[in-house]
């Protein structure tokens, strides 16, 4: 049954891929925008209307969705294989990529809320879908973390109160120097940093590994934390020139530069993989904010395709090694894995930016775009050197998983079987090495020529040469490597444990927020507000009536008694 429901969601999910990408290319080509309103609900002068807003950009990133999606649903016919709960699995993704559907094609922020919450939400039951204690701190962290991204979307609501509509993409120019919509840049830009997990909100992305890998694959490389950066594609306008995009760059640059560093101190392979997300999720993040949003959704779509590649053939590798994620264990599979191995390292290379993958056509743009552009020495040098760390840590991967002698068991039956897996890999494969050109000339049709001194021209391929070098030379020298690592062990802890987020994250959030929000929640909600409220008042009406009731069901003599107590009263009063 369960196998059933995955081939249905695969052909409907690919065929709606197909024909969006269709619909694109009309789109495109003959430059429609399609706006349609539903109105829902009229109150006074206020209207709640659904609105849908279908354009170029949201068509392809629609399809782009769907598409890895039913590829991951694919997938997933092997690898969930003998899971008591497949449907239920299946369901949930399908939940999430409706979430995501109606988010892309929102101009509205309540259409677009519901959405946003429906990611958290479906996310949230991936993560702990395991059902263990790992998963639901780790489902919890992703929650809570998302939770005030969610906040600052309602007080933008909130405050859109004061335009008489929800519908921003009116007002983007209009109003774009005044100061609420300022005010609500700043809070759509600080739910887009939670969702896509920057500086402070980092730590939930790798503790979100513990979900299955067919739902990193989709949830955790291309849509789920890409809803942040595509929100700020949508409200880009808004931050021109403000103050808001210059702290969106630092904090894009040093997630970049921080991820990078971490991912060459980690041995979980999923967790490389997310904080290679996490780093790639920074260089989105900083070119936006430099008033580049087609280069940022640009490198966003081609991220999308080696990623969930990466994570699918990752999913492979810990498949066959019994549930093992360490990459020192992983020596040598190349010989057991061919066309797995073959997969990763060819989305490894594509997310190096190696000439004519797709990674490629978007990285290299982004590096000589920031060469040609006016910024500061810190800036430049965050940039260049994440760069470098990016191709160090994926040589890293490279060298642990196809040199030197299988390091698992004696006795291992490792080999590319489950073919369900390798035609969802396969898939994948064809668009992350031809994506990438063939998306640069669907999006920019009009070649743009940068030119740079020679030195900056190179640039990039000197730090991605120094970086191979580096990563292969650690890797090689691991006992040299370990040894310094020991020798300095303060700053090697600081740095391999994510400056200390995921601590923060934890124990100073929980100890703080939590406990007060319980005690707020004692004293005022559950104290002196039902006191003054609802329950005080049901007391009072209740106490009230027992007594009136009492005079009511008793005999006459009572009656009497109270009838000749009233009359002396009203006597006495009279006199």
């Amino acid at each position: 049954m369960s196998l059933s429901i995955c081939l249905v969601s695969f052909y409907f999910l690919m065929s709606w891929s197909l024909f969006l990408f269709f619909m694109f290319l009309k789109f495109i080509l003959m430059d429609i925008v399609i706006f349609i309103e539903w109105e829902l609900l009229t109150l006074n002068s206020g209207s709640i209307v659904m609105t849908f807003l279908f354009d170029w950009m949201s068509l392809l990133f629609m399809s782009f969705v769907l598409f890895i999606s039913s590829l991951v649903i694919y997938y997933s016919m092997g690898y969930m294989y003998g899971d008591y709960n497949m449907n239920r699995f299946i369901i949930l993704v399908l939940l999430f990529v409706l979430s995501m559907m109606l988010l892309i094609i929102s101009p509205n922020l309540i259409s677009i809320l519901l959405g946003w919450d429906g990611l958290g939400l479906v996310s949230y039951c991936l993560v702990i879908y395991y059902q263990n204690e790992k998963s639901y701190n780790a489902g919890m962290m992703t929650a809570l973390s998302n939770r005030i991204g969610d906040v600052a979307l309602l007080m933008a609501i909130a405050w859109m109160l004061n335009f008489g509509s929800w519908n921003y993409i009116f007002y983007l120019d209009v109003m774009s120097n005044s100061f609420e919509m300022q005010l609500i840049c700043l809070l759509v830009v600080l739910a887009a940093i939670t969702k896509s997990a920057q500086i402070p909100f980092s730590s939930w992305l790798p503790a979100a590994m513990a979900a299955p890998t067919p739902v990193s694959a989709l949830v955790h490389s291309s849509t789920l934390v890409t809803a942040g950066i595509y929100l700020l594609i949508r409200f880009n306008v808004l931050m021109e020139g403000t103050i808001v995009s210059v702290i969106l760059l630092l904090l894009g640059c040093l997630t970049m530069f921080m991820a990078g560093v971490g991912a060459n101190f980690e041995f979980d392979l999923k967790k490389i993989i997310a904080l290679s997300t996490l780093s790639q999720l920074g260089l989105m993040m900083s070119i936006l904010s430099m008033g580049m949003p087609m280069l940022a959704y640009f490198h966003l779509l081609t991220h999308a395709l080696f990623k969930a590649l990466l994570f699918m053939c990752a999913g492979s590798v810990i498949h066959n090694m019994g549930n093992c994620q360490d990459i020192r264990f992983m020596g040598g599979i190349v010989n057991q894995l061919p066309l797995t191995l073959g997969c990763m390292n060819i989305a490894n290379l594509a997310l190096c930016g190696t000439p004519f993958l797709a990674g490629f056509y978007s990285k290299d743009l982004i590096l000589e775009m920031v060469s040609l552009s006016y910024l500061n020495i810190l800036i430049y040098f965050l940039y260049f050197v994440s760069t470098g760390l990016t191709v160090c840590y994926s040589f890293r991967l490279v060298y642990y998983s196809m040199t030197g002698m299988f390091n698992f068991k004696s006795l291992n039956s490792v080999f590319d079987e489950e073919w369900s897996m390798i035609k969802g890999m396969l898939g994948l494969l064809f668009l992350a090495i031809f994506g990438g050109s063939m998306l640069s000339w669907l999006i920019f049709p009009s070649p743009s020529v940068i030119v740079l001194p020679l030195n900056l021209k190179i640039m990039t391929l000197f730090v991605s040469v120094i970086g191979m070098w580096l990563g292969y030379e650690m890797s090689k020298f691991k006992l040299v490597w370990n040894l310094y690592s020991y020798k300095f062990y303060s700053l090697s802890t600081f740095l391999g444990s994510m400056w200390f987020m995921p601590i923060l994250s934890t124990k100073f959030v929980s100890k703080l927020f939590l406990i007060l929000g319980l005690k707020i929640i004692k004293s005022i909600d559950q104290g002196w507000s039902e006191m003054f409220g609802g329950q005080g008042i049901y007391l009072f009406i209740k106490n009230n009536s027992m007594i009136n009731q009492y005079f009511q069901m008793n005999n006459l003599k009572i009656f009497l008694l109270s009838f000749i107590v009233w009359l002396i009263i009203l006597v006495i009063v009279m006199i």
